[in-house]
């Protein structure tokens, strides 16, 4: 029995080569800023047409849904686009919809025969969740996934900042590395 590996690093998502590339998305799946720009504008204009051909379908994505398209020009198959939470001080049932994202990503993924995907820090940055608390939620919600299920060979967490990367480690008891 395969065990998926679950790897943490520093580093600009775009430029990650996985089977799947997690987007931090808005409902409108349109493009933003932070992360979701970022995607778009690295993976070209073939991410945001086959965007549009959802939002016609079922009119965007919700909180805690994931949907997959095309990567485009990114070095990945496909970019699952999900929308995390908007934080309101933990009240809202926003950790539950943050495992949402998480876990119908890793489905999207195994569904559509991905072996690699890669995770961005979904809803830390102007969606306001607490980094600390986003990344005990992922952490948890991967780790009881793949514990059920192997069709994954390996889970990445990409952290673009410092904060990010020291409390997911926290988070999977895995010591940071400088790779500097």
């Amino acid at each position: 029995m395969q065990t998926t590996i679950i790897e943490t690093i520093k580093g600009d998502i775009t430029k990650i080569k996985a089977d799947a590339i997690v987007n931090a998305a808005n409902s409108s799946l349109l493009g933003g800023g932070g992360v979701d720009g970022a995607i778009h504008r690295s993976g070209g204009p073939a991410i945001l047409e086959e965007c549009r051909k959802i939002v016609a379908r079922q009119g965007g994505c919700k909180t805690g849904d994931a949907v997959i398209t095309t990567a485009g020009n990114l070095n990945a198959n496909f970019v699952i686009h999900t929308v995390g939470p908007v934080w309101n001080g933990g009240k809202k049932n926003e950790a539950e919809k943050l495992a949402s994202c998480y876990r119908n990503s890793i489905q999207l993924a195994i569904k559509h025969n991905c072996k690699t995907i890669a995770f961005p820090a979904i809803s830390t940055g102007v969606y306001g969740y607490p980094i600390n608390e986003a990344a005990g939620v992922a952490a948890n919600t991967v780790k009881d996934f793949i514990l059920n299920n192997n069709h994954l060979e390996k889970v990445i967490f990409v952290c673009f900042g410092d904060d990010n990367y020291g409390a997911i480690c926290h988070a999977l008891n895995q010591p940071p590395i400088d790779r500097s």
